[in-house]
């Protein structure tokens, strides 16, 4: 009985996180209607008070950039932050936000990065995402671009990419190249399936995440990371020293 207690012997129950110890959520959709996220001005404030709750101090918001869907621009996007932080400040939530964007890459980001009309946060950093169908053609170049100019690349949610799943050369050459990897909090609940969550475990595990980010679109996901602050990996990642939430 006592050799049967101790095979199955679960590990114990680890106390909800307080969030604050990241400091920053750098991968979210607030700014209401330009893009998949936020609706209307009252969902994105409704989510800035969540994260807040949670412990957040800043929040770098994301729209997505992507030419035949979401056609956004500096001006779009920055015009959105004015909007939402005057109601912030009317409300009172002492929460910052700031806003850069998540590009999609195609050959319409290299004109962008060659116009510099490129969003980044913190030192130079933008954050890029790929067809979830298969890698593009031109991944290579785009980073080689970004990096000539003096871009600091992240691959947003890398965890979430099918045919990356355990292919560990690949994304250590994205890590020799110079690009930074984030990961989506919500991977870790099992939110995008349990190959997604695994994968994300082995990141973290292999010490390769370098971001995390909620990629929060509407409040229910607030709810879902809300409701995984037990999680040790969560737990593993957040006590990571150099994880750059922390100093943006």
């Amino acid at each position: 009985m006592n050799f049967f207690k101790t095979l199955f012997k679960t590990a114990p129950k680890l106390p909800p996180i307080d969030l604050s110890i990241l400091g920053t959520d750098v991968h979210s959709h607030l700014i209401p209607a330009i893009d998949d996220g936020s609706k209307s001005l009252d969902d994105s404030i409704a989510m800035l008070k969540k994260f807040a709750s949670l412990g957040y101090k800043k929040v770098i918001t994301t729209p997505h950039v992507m030419s035949d869907f979401y056609r956004n621009s500096p001006e779009t996007i920055l015009g959105g932050l004015e909007t939402v932080k005057a109601e912030l400040n009317k409300q009172g939530i002492t929460i910052e936000m700031e806003a850069a964007a998540e590009y999609y890459l195609e050959f319409h980001l290299s004109d962008l990065i060659k116009e510099k009309n490129v969003l980044t946060f913190g030192d130079n950093y933008v954050l890029f995402e790929l067809s979830f169908s298969q890698e593009q053609p031109n991944v290579n170049e785009i980073v080689f671009e970004l990096i000539t100019e003096g871009y600091k690349p992240i691959l947003a949610h890398v965890e979430r990419y099918s045919f990356y799943n355990n292919d560990w050369k690949r994304i250590e050459e994205y890590r020799d190249r110079g690009v930074l990897l984030q990961m989506n909090l919500l991977s870790l609940t099992g939110h995008y399936g349990p190959q997604v969550k695994r994968m994300a475990e082995q990141l973290i595990d292999r010490d390769w995440i370098d971001l995390i980010g909620s990629d929060c679109h509407h409040f229910h996901h607030l709810e879902l990371i809300d409701q995984m602050r037990t999680n040790p990996y969560l737990h593993k990642i957040a006590a990571k020293e150099n994880l750059l939430n922390k100093s943006l």
